[in-house]
């Protein structure tokens, strides 16, 4: 078992009452960690600690700045197999997702410490003779980062790496079931020497989150907040953050279709269409929940991909080698099942999988889905794909346009200029012809449109979004005043 105190200025601490909160494996029910259940007032003197930190942080000069989270990048690296356990323990997680979580997050902390130096201005041509003008972009201050537990080092790191790199101090919330996850993030880079209260890490118990959540975005020292969770959650914390008039990046739910047109490879289809749904269960935001299958090609494509959804092993990673771990939790899995039950009394067919035991639900294809149905609509969060036939392109843009999110899609087709088209057609903030719904790099501009939320993580977009731009004029002659 695993013990998180919150990080605070540096300091290991307990909550200020003693409260603690335990997450425990969803598999075999140990207790994975026991973590400090932080109060308000924890929350208030962690942005306290950030807020003192700021002022220190932003004056360092972007080689110190690169150098810190560099060593901080190498340290994860050095300590991939503490991650590795704590995500298996915490979420039931596969070894392989839990050493891809730790290569892509390594990749992502060392993408933020290249881009210090990139935190740009420009000069702006002014009508005013003798006056030059320009632009600069300035650390914004203390940057809130709510991060969730489905990729928690991914996404834990993508919270607080380029708010960093920008100048800015940070406080990042655990997620309430990968706490020890993020904990270790806040251990990596105190030991890489960055400065006391540069980063504070707050845990705290599911019944607090609304009030701890409140009073960090109420905080003077606040101002950027970023959160990558559910759209439900997303729209609270968008309002709140708006009502303090402070800017929020928000990455939140998805439903990423996938379309087949007709002249798809279909194995390449087939094969991206299994990771992009089966991996960690399918319970990621790029997760491929909705294949748009050409009429013509359908029969083959569900073929094939049953044979290779039936081919996957399910099971307890810790007991072997298998491909889909458990999920979150057997509720999860239940809900997911009950969307399968809800489309096939409706007359959808299970062409593999849809078995649950426990935590721990099968690769499963369901094919003739319509819109009457539950699982076409519903980001189902699970290893559920669910096959539509479509007659034509221009129907399965429909279909891929007709839910409410719109953050990963992918287009299939021998054609390239045709599935470019079909692609630029598709609702998303990001989609990939010949490739799987499920693609990050950390130098792109990362973040969906409509229910998926706004905003953008990765490379210069990033900058963008976690610092001041201001505008600066220097007059070099006298100016000459109306009176």
């Amino acid at each position: 078992m695993f013990e998180a105190n919150l990080l605070i200025g540096g300091d290991d601490v307990r909550a200020c009452d003693g409260a603690t909160f335990e997450r425990r494996n969803p598999l075999g029910g140990a207790i994975a960690t026991r973590a400090a259940a932080a109060t308000v007032a924890d929350a208030g003197a962690a942005a306290d600690a950030a807020g003192a930190a700021f002022p220190g942080w932003a004056a360092t000069g972007p080689k110190d700045r690169r150098a810190k989270l560099t060593a901080a990048a190498d340290l994860i690296e050095k300590r991939a197999a503490d991650f590795v356990a704590m995500m298996m323990d915490e979420l039931g997680a596969t070894r392989a997702y839990a050493l891809f979580n730790v290569r892509q997050g390594v990749d992502t902390l060392r993408e933020a410490a290249a881009m210090t130096t990139q935190v740009c201005g420009e000069v702006i041509p002014s009508d005013v003779p003798g006056r030059l003008a320009m632009t600069v972009r300035r650390p914004a201050g203390v940057v809130l980062g709510i991060a969730p537990w489905n990729a928690p080092l991914i996404l834990g790191l993508r919270a607080v790496a380029m708010p960093l790199a920008c100048g800015n101090t940070t406080v990042l919330k655990s997620s309430e079931l990968s706490p020890g996850t993020h904990r270790l993030i806040g251990d990596a880079f105190r030991d890489a020497g960055l400065p006391p209260g540069t980063i504070n890490v707050v845990s705290n118990a599911p019944a607090d989150g609304p009030a701890v959540v409140e009073a960090l975005i109420a905080h003077p020292a606040v101002r950027r907040v970023n959160f990558t969770g559910s759209t439900r959650i997303g729209r609270i914390i968008g309002e709140k953050a708006a009502r303090h008039l402070k800017p929020a990046l928000l990455e939140l739910g998805g439903k990423a279709p996938l379309v087949v047109l007709e002249d798809a490879d279909l194995d390449a289809a087939v094969a991206a269409t299994a990771f992009g749904a089966y991996i960690n269960q399918g319970q990621i935001c790029m997760s491929t929940e909705l294949a748009v299958v050409d009429d013509s090609v359908a029969d083959a494509y569900v073929a094939k991909l049953a044979h290779k959804a039936a081919s996957l092993p399910a099971g307890d990673p810790s007991c072997g080698d298998v491909v889909l771990g458990a999920m979150i939790d057997r509720e999860a899995a239940q809900r997911v099942a009950a969307l399968v039950d809800d489309a096939v009394g409706k007359g959808a067919v299970v062409a593999a999988g849809g078995t649950v035991e426990g935590p721990v639900m099968a690769a499963t294809v369901l094919d003739r889905v319509t819109a009457d149905m539950r699982i076409f609509h519903e980001e189902s969060f699970g290893p559920v794909v669910s096959v539509v036939r479509a007659a034509g392109p221009d129907e399965a843009v429909r279909f891929a346009n007709s839910g409410e999110y719109g953050l990963a899609a992918a287009v299939f087709g021998r054609d390239v200029g045709q599935a470019l088209a079909v692609a630029m057609r598709i609702e998303s903030g990001i989609c990939h012809v010949n490739g799987a719904t499920v693609h990050a790099e950390p130098q792109v501009p990362f973040g969906g449109v409509k229910a998926s939320g706004y905003g953008r993580f990765g490379g210069k977009a990033g900058i963008e979004a976690f610092t001041e731009l201001r505008w600066l004029s220097i007059a070099t002659e006298a100016a000459r005043f109306p009176f």
